[in-house]
């Protein structure tokens, strides 16, 4: 299966010191935000980074670039890193996307996570090709020459990604690697990872992992080994890519721990939960704190900014909208990482001082609906603009709205409010909107998400 878009994720759902700088040449967890009132601000706080994956391709749409530069500490190059991308052609080294990022990364303080060195997928043709002979030269080449160029520059590396199977046999994946080198391929790997840069953390990379099982029973056991026998590997990344028919383990946090306790740091390396509403804010913030309960828990990267360009845009799996408005998971995720204000969510325009904020009241009821009124008021600067999210508990749906302009996530349980004629409001001024909502046996109250002025 093609991944284009994403880091190594399963067919069928196919997925660091802390605070500290590593001795990459990028200033430690700097940001913006001065206050804890955006995600990368509030893990800073909290002594970790909070990432996000990006496409050089949507680097020139600026609410992309904005919402990047506002929110996140650190990135993950999407591909511009892999094979595929960096040695299409033997001994030919093409870097000019992946520099785009770095380069961004390092023009706004972000950390930099390397994306990917030896991957069985988005192989160029002539690597399978090879003679195992050949293979291993290719392979250590191609390690050495793309982590040069970028040496004192990446913060740590996936040197070795998705090497296992799923299952419950704890096997090795099939790959030319595995194939023609045997075992002995991602310890040669770390080992001419660590020789090419002393100073970039070196991380084991996977999915399917997240709880205790057979697949992370066989990479525990390899790290154990590494760590016995003094092989360089400094992390574990645990891509944590979850969906209703793979939820957030209960023992993930254990799960974390326990790879820590080998002496290795953990990081959730490509977040994403398919969802909306509070589920999946609760899913969120279940992440988050297991990372902060976990000391060697160094950050979190999610798999991308906007669900307009999520590799499972269908499921909504992110913590900005298709309109990179502010969701109830980015609430929950926010107040985790003991943050608090409405940062985020205004299209990329934020660091105009612009703020609003909301009360709810319960109108009217009947047995079958009732209506409800937020009331939106400007902070201490006036606003040209804001949004609000209602978050239902299904079954409910809202029939009627008014003073505003609704759209809907795709589950149909999520309403974003804009003005309606009515966003422009001096300091400490107030307009309202409203809604009914069908009941359909539920009188719970909405739930209301931070206002995002502009």
């Amino acid at each position: 299966m093609i991944r284009k878009g994403r880091g190594g994720v399963r067919s069928a759902l196919s997925a660091a010191a802390v605070g500290l700088l590593a001795a990459a040449a990028i200033p430690a967890l700097a940001h913006q935000a001065a206050a804890a009132d955006t995600l990368g601000s509030a893990a800073a706080g909290k002594g970790r980074y909070f990432g996000t994956a990006v496409a050089v391709s949507h680097l020139g749409e600026s609410a992309y670039a904005g919402t990047l530069d506002r929110e996140f500490t650190a990135v993950t190059p999407e591909n511009e890193m892999k094979w595929d991308a960096t040695e299409s052609s033997r001994g030919t080294f093409t870097f000019g996307s992946a520099d785009q990022i770095v380069s961004h990364a390092q023009a706004h303080s972000m950390k930099v996570r390397g994306h990917t060195l030896v991957w069985y997928s988005q192989l160029p043709s002539w690597v399978s090709s090879l003679s195992a002979t050949d293979l291993r030269t290719a392979m250590n080449n191609h390690i050495t020459q793309v982590m040069q160029h970028y040496k004192g520059k990446i913060y740590a590396w996936d040197v070795v990604n998705e090497a296992f199977q799923d299952g419950g046999s704890g096997a090795r994946r099939s790959s030319p690697f595995q194939d023609k080198l045997g075992n002995g391929y991602i310890e040669e790997a770390f080992r001419t990872a660590r020789a090419v840069d002393p100073n970039a953390k070196l991380c084991y990379n996977d999915y399917n992992t997240d709880g205790v099982n057979a697949k992370s029973n066989a990479v525990y056991n390899m790290v154990k080994d590494f760590k016995s026998r003094g092989v360089p590997i400094d992390c574990v990344g645990f891509q944590s890519h979850f969906n209703s028919a793979s939820p957030v383990p209960s023992d993930y946090q254990a799960n974390l721990q326990r790879f820590a306790d080998l002496g290795v740091d953990v990081q959730i390396t490509e977040l994403d939960i398919e969802g909306s509403g509070t589920a999946q804010a609760t899913n969120y913030s279940n992440v988050v704190r297991a990372c902060l309960a976990v000391s060697r828990c160094t950050g979190l990267t999610v798999w991308g900014i906007t669900d307009k360009y999520s590799w499972r845009s269908s499921g909504t799996p992110l913590l900005f909208d298709s309109n990179y408005n502010n969701k109830p998971a980015y609430d929950a995720v926010l107040s985790a990482l003991g943050g608090s204000g409405s940062g985020g969510g205004d299209g990329g325009g934020g660091g105009t001082g612009a703020t609003c904020s909301t009360s709810y009241t319960r109108t009217q009821e009947w047995s079958d609906r009732f209506n409800g009124q937020v009331t939106v008021t400007a902070g201490s600067a006036p606003i040209s603009g804001w949004s609000v999210t209602v978050t239902l508990t299904s079954p409910q749906k809202i029939s009627t709205t008014w003073n505003g302009s609704p759209t809907w996530d795709s589950s149909g349980n999520v309403m974003t409010m804009r003005p309606n004629g009515n966003g422009t409001l001096s300091a400490g001024a107030s307009t309202s909107f409203g809604f009914t909502v069908m009941k359909n046996g539920s009188s719970a109250a909405p739930v209301i998400g931070a206002c995002t002025a502009s």
